[in-house]
């Protein structure tokens, strides 16, 4: 006999969220906000300004400007085929690409470079863990446009700046130069000759990048790759003359500006688009998803995605990561509360309980307004439990009075009324002795 499928009962089935993808609650949230709104000064304090772009791009742009033998394309892109438009569309596994992309269609550079910055949500498909996420969110900075080292220092130099003010310590620097594609052709074909000569100790991993990506094999965490990766030749011995007097620009501007950094000539960042410089900035207290922070120069992108050749750097920042890291620091903000929670009871009530809400926030105050029914000392619980300041009480002595009742809820202090007509003025004295 032929067994007959299972039957998911629909109305049963617990329904969560998608798995690497996660709900932020309204506690971790006012820490993300006060992350995003002190981001986006600190991002227009330095002269960027803000571009969006959509989350679906079509899966072309993403290979050409990634790359097709890394992860990202390889593995971890939300792909699929749009049926309806004969499209083969991406959610967008990072921002740089799209930025460019922007850049190009609407010819933004025509009256010079550009400095820009995006914030949102990227998408990849990987193994769910502490700061690696399935979405996760970047803020990103691009300056387009630039050609000198000095905008490579610029870029460092405000994420150096930008630490201290979120709060943070220990986070450092990694920095080095890829040079140009032609000096990278050079190292790349004597860095193969080193791994096949030792293709014995490689993994399967690094077998397969061998021809396609060998850059990316001296990212491997295994041991035995990285014993084979540690006598490769270094990139540093193929770089020319111009690349030199760039990098060497670049760490004389950091040096000037006080910023410390180690050079790992065996950094290479995960992406195909870079020449010259890159960085991450990398904290020890996430353990394997220890960098924070990436970037560098892609002055090639733009006539990749066919546009004009136009110089490019930029980099972009892990929200997940950067925001655990406040939490586990101890200065997370707490949320703000509301000023005023106003009580009511009796009839008539509720609607001046409502212009006495209304008059309040109008004049910029938080106020939670009771709902739900409920005696005075049910309501007063809540209003204990909301974080208010002052309690605002509407009965039928204070309706037919034209007054609001005042008790302070932090602090000890008397029940006082606030006359109707004065209650902005009034409501703001209470509201001071209540704080202090």
């Amino acid at each position: 006999s032929r067994s007959r499928p299972c039957k998911v009962d629909a109305v049963s089935a617990k329904l969560q969220a998608v798995r690497g993808m996660n709900d932020v609650l309204p506690e971790e949230a006012a820490l993300w906000r006060a992350f995003q709104a002190l981001v986006e000064d600190w991002l227009e304090r330095w002269g960027y300004r803000a571009i969006r772009m959509p989350l679906v791009e079509n899966t072309t742009l993403f290979r050409r400007a990634i790359g097709e033998a890394t992860d990202i394309v390889e593995k971890e892109m939300y792909s699929w085929r749009d049926e309806l438009n004969a499209e083969e569309l991406t959610l967008r596994p990072e921002g740089t690409a799209s930025c460019v992309r922007a850049a190009i269609e609407h010819n933004l550079l025509y009256d010079g470079p550009k400095r820009l910055w995006y914030g949102g949500p990227m998408y990849r498909h990987e193994r769910p863990q502490r700061g690696r996420y399935r979405e996760f969110y970047q803020y990103g900075a691009e300056a387009l446009g630039y050609a000198g080292p000095d905008v490579d220092a610029e870029l460092i130099v405000m994420c150096a700046r930008l630490w201290p003010e979120l709060g943070l310590n220990g986070i450092r620097l990694e920095l080095n130069s890829i040079g140009s594609a032609a000096e990278r052709a050079l190292h790349r074909a004597e860095l193969i000759r080193h791994l096949q000569a030792n293709e014995a100790q490689l993994d399967a991993d690094a077998r397969r990048r061998l021809q396609s990506n060998p850059l990316r094999v001296l990212d491997s965490k295994n041991p035995a790759v990285q014993e084979v990766a540690a006598k490769a030749p270094l990139l540093a011995s193929y770089l020319g003359e111009a690349s030199r007097a760039h990098f060497d620009g670049l760490k004389k501007l950091l040096a000037a500006a006080g910023v410390e950094f180690t050079i790992n000539p065996r950094l290479v960042r995960g992406l195909d688009y870079y020449n010259l410089t890159v960085f991450e900035w990398i904290s020890d207290a996430l353990g394997a998803q220890g960098t924070v922070c990436g970037g560098g120069r892609y002055d090639g992108l733009f006539a990749q995605l066919g546009g004009k050749p136009a110089s490019g750097a930029g980099f972009a920042m892990g929200c997940e990561r950067l925001v655990a890291l406040i939490k586990d620091s101890g200065n997370a903000p707490v949320a703000r509360q509301p000023d005023a929670y106003v009580l009511h009871q009796g009839e008539g009530t509720l609607e001046y309980a409502f212009s006495v809400a209304d008059a309040l926030r109008a004049a910029g105050h938080p106020v939670v307004l009771h709902a739900g029914g409920g005696g005075f000392k049910s309501q007063m619980k809540k209003a204990d439990a909301s974080g208010a300041w002052v309690a605002l009480i509407v009965g039928e002595d204070e309706l037919r009075a034209n007054q609001i009742s005042a008790k302070p809820l932090r602090k000890a202090g008397e029940q006082q009324r606030i006359g109707r007509g004065r209650l902005v003025a009034e409501f703001a004295a209470t509201l001071n002795r209540a704080r202090s």
